[in-house]
């Protein structure tokens, strides 16, 4: 998915760090971890019961995205009657970044607003034609 077919550059414990970021519910539905919200901040535990499952699209697509980086310095030439058309390679790998990117996992955030204002008035609709006096 990287393109790296040796360690010299990304090793086998690099590339790890990047997969674990992205961990996902496993095929049973368990999460990689719970919240312990007896003490204070709420604590992160490791779920035992959770299947390693990761994202591995969101990931490539993170270290195409810093081969991309790498590659910025790269720029098109022409010597000695040749033409060199390095600043393709920065292109490719943004490519490949967004590729990736694409058919990483769906994710959904729900935000609640905690503590909720005081007096807050949940009654009022937005547009509704007001009452006439």
């Amino acid at each position: 998915m990287v393109a790296e077919p040796t360690t010299d550059t990304y090793s086998d414990a690099l590339i790890t760090t990047f997969i674990e970021r992205y961990p996902l519910m496993d095929e049973r539905g368990e999460v990689p971890y719970t919240f312990d919200t007896s003490t204070e901040p709420p604590t992160q535990d490791a779920n035992d019961e959770w299947i390693d499952t990761y994202d591995l699209h969101a990931a490539a697509a993170d270290i195409w995205q810093e081969k991309a980086a790498a590659l910025g310095c790269n720029f098109d030439f022409t010597a000695d009657g040749g033409q060199f058309l390095r600043g393709q390679l920065p292109r490719f790998a943004l490519a490949q970044a967004r590729y990736h990117r694409s058919r990483r996992a769906p994710q959904t955030h729900t935000l609640w607003m905690y503590p909720e204002p005081g007096g807050a008035d949940h009654s009022w609709i937005a547009n509704l034609a007001e009452a006439e006096d």
